[in-house]
This record gives structure tokens, C-alpha cells and sequence, in this order.
């Protein structure tokens, strides 16, 4: 199964922060979100659940020192179908996430 993404704005932004100037961590989170989209679970990424005010969201390393913060949601489409996706919530340091 692969997993539909869906970016929220501040997601967007942090992006366009780091990617602005760095065409190689560009290139790494795209590879990073490829993997995601596959198999948020693949051993590469570290996945795991957070606590406290991210209670519900999930982490992902993207490299040393940045991490992926994610969340599994169900949505319903204009035809009521309803079917899972991952939303991208930010991209950071440690200590900026978390």
C-alpha cells in the first residue's frame, strides 16, 4: 500500500526554509518522503511516536539532525469515501520539534 501525503502550511514553510539554498537536503527529503510514502515504518527512518503536546504525531529522522514530524488521519473525499493518508505537520531540529 502506498501512502497518499499531504503537506499542511507549516510544513510548507519549514521546507522552503531549508530547501531554499541547500539543493542536496532537497534531494534527501525527497528521497526521506519516498521511503514514507511506502512504508512509514521502514527501519531507515526511525519512526516513532511522540508524547506530551505532540501526543498523536509521530517522528521520523530525515538525517542526523533534522526529523520528520507526521500524523496518520483519516479523511472523507466529496464522495464520502473515506481512506487514510499522512500529514506532514514540520520538519526541524531536535530541539526546534520537539
Amino acid at each position: 500500500m502506498s501512502w497518499e501525503l499531504i503537506n499542511s502550511s507549516s510544513f510548507v514553510k519549514t521546507v522552503n526554509k531549508y530547501t531554499k539554498h541547500d539543493t542536496q537536503f532537497k534531494n534527501e527529503l525527497i528521497e526521506i518522503l519516498r521511503i514514507l510514502s511506502e512504508n512509514p515504518y521502514e527501519p531507515k527512518l526511525k519512526t516513532h511516536k511522540l508524547k506530551g503536546a505532540l501526543k498523536g504525531s509521530l517522528s521520523c529522522s530525515i538525517n542526523f539532525n533534522l526529523r520528520l514530524i507526521f500524523s496518520f488521519e483519516t479523511v472523507t473525499d466529496k464522495f464520502g469515501k473515506k481512506r487514510e493518508v499522512i500529514i506532514l505537520e514540520t520538519i526541524g531540529t531536535h530541539y526546534e520539534v520537539y
